[in-house]
């Protein structure tokens, strides 16, 4: 059990390192494109699609790693000023609920990757990319967050720490 929960967990891990280097990317594509219309040359098109590509899978790939951290934004006033016991049970009905809203969205992704895939969709921009390609990344994001939410659930630590203003 603990190979596979390491082994989870170095998916999520690389996930995000594909979500950083996106991010790079997406400072470069722009440096380049800026650039080059400066220079008066029309910039690549795939360059532009590419950037629209990357800041979906850049947000997907990269938050379920973000929940893990507690990186998401949330406000602890509420959590701070109530007793320990209160706050556990707050805490844990927060994370249930958002596992119930990520579990949701990864469903419906699914059903639209499906959808996807029996029309034989296209995203038809600078190059005909199968839209199946891009919708995935919804159920395995959401997915995924439902996932790392649930361990706010049933495992050992808390979504909020109960204190105002402070992050883990």
């Amino acid at each position: 059990m603990r190979l596979l929960i390491r082994l989870y967990d170095g998916v999520v891990d690389l996930m995000a390192l594909v979500a950083a280097i996106m991010l790079v990317w997406l400072m470069v594509a722009i440096v380049v494109s800026v650039g080059m219309r400066n220079a008066g040359m029309q910039p690549f098109a795939w360059l532009f699609t590419s950037t629209e590509y990357a800041l979906l899978y850049m947000t997907m790939l990269g938050a379920p790693w973000l929940v893990r951290r507690r990186g998401h934004v949330h406000i602890e006033l509420l959590t701070a000023a109530l007793p320990e016991g209160v706050r556990r049970i707050v805490s844990r009905g927060i994370a249930a609920a958002c596992v119930a809203i990520c579990a949701y969205l990864a469903l419906k992704g699914f059903e639209l990757v499906q959808t996807n895939l029996a029309r034989n969709d296209f995203d038809v921009r600078a190059y005909f990319f199968p839209r199946w390609l891009l919708t995935i990344a919804f159920p395995v994001g959401f997915g995924l967050m439902a996932i790392e939410f649930s361990r706010f659930v049933f495992g050992r630590e808390l979504m909020h720490s109960g204190e105002a203003g402070i992050h883990e």
